[in-house]
């Protein structure tokens, strides 16, 4: 028999990954008749929204990847139970994003869904990391090398405030990232974020 935590598991499993698969840049895309994985760097994320779209009509795509892994991490924590279940939300809406079941099972790298959800796990690291993001876009007037800088840096900032097991459980969902990354790499995608921001 499952207990309360293993529900609350369950629950925030599925509620994230179809948050998580709600694809934004995909629908954005369609409205203006542009499907963004084939043009681009063929990724349905911000960055190759705004290169293809521009940058006012990729604010919804920005907005909507952060808006699913807040939500998806803020399941977690309203349905009780240990700290970690916030970050299987996040964890769910990320793998979501990347592979989502509302399209094909091609989905972006899941950049924006991270800092949805930490946004809502870790509040204050996330404040700062965003202080860090603003400065380093303005020093070197790219924000693909502030946003970098920013989300890379996250878990050190993160180290600071949260306990190491948070910080883990949030290297965790930066593993999805990576993977993302490298799947890309190998399939001959130009990487997010190379263009200038």
């Amino acid at each position: 028999m499952i207990d309360s935590t293993g529900v609350a598991v369950v629950v925030t499993a599925v509620a994230g990954y179809l948050l998580g698969s709600i694809p934004v840049a995909v629908l954005v895309g369609r409205a203006r008749g542009v499907d963004l994985r084939t043009v681009g760097d063929r990724n349905p994320g911000y960055w190759n929204a705004k290169e293809v779209l521009g940058r006012r009509a990729a604010i919804p795509v920005f907005a909507g990847d952060l808006v699913k892994g807040a939500l998806a991490a803020a399941v977690g924590l309203l349905l009780g139970g240990p700290w970690w279940v916030g970050y299987v939300g996040g964890a769910a809406a990320m793998i979501g994003h990347a592979w989502p079941v509302f399209a094909g099972l091609r989905g972006g790298r899941s950049v924006l869904t991270f800092v949805g959800a930490m946004i809502v796990l870790a509040p204050l690291p996330a404040a700062i990391a965003l202080v860090v993001c603003v400065v380093v876009t303005v020093v070197t007037h790219r924000f693909a090398i502030g946003a970098r800088v920013a989300v890379f840096g996250f878990p050190l900032i993160q180290a600071l405030f949260q306990p190491r097991a948070h910080v883990a459980a949030t290297g965790a969902l930066m593993c999805i990232i990576g993977l993302r990354f490298a799947l890309a790499a190998t399939s001959g995608r130009r990487p997010a974020g190379d263009q200038r921001g």
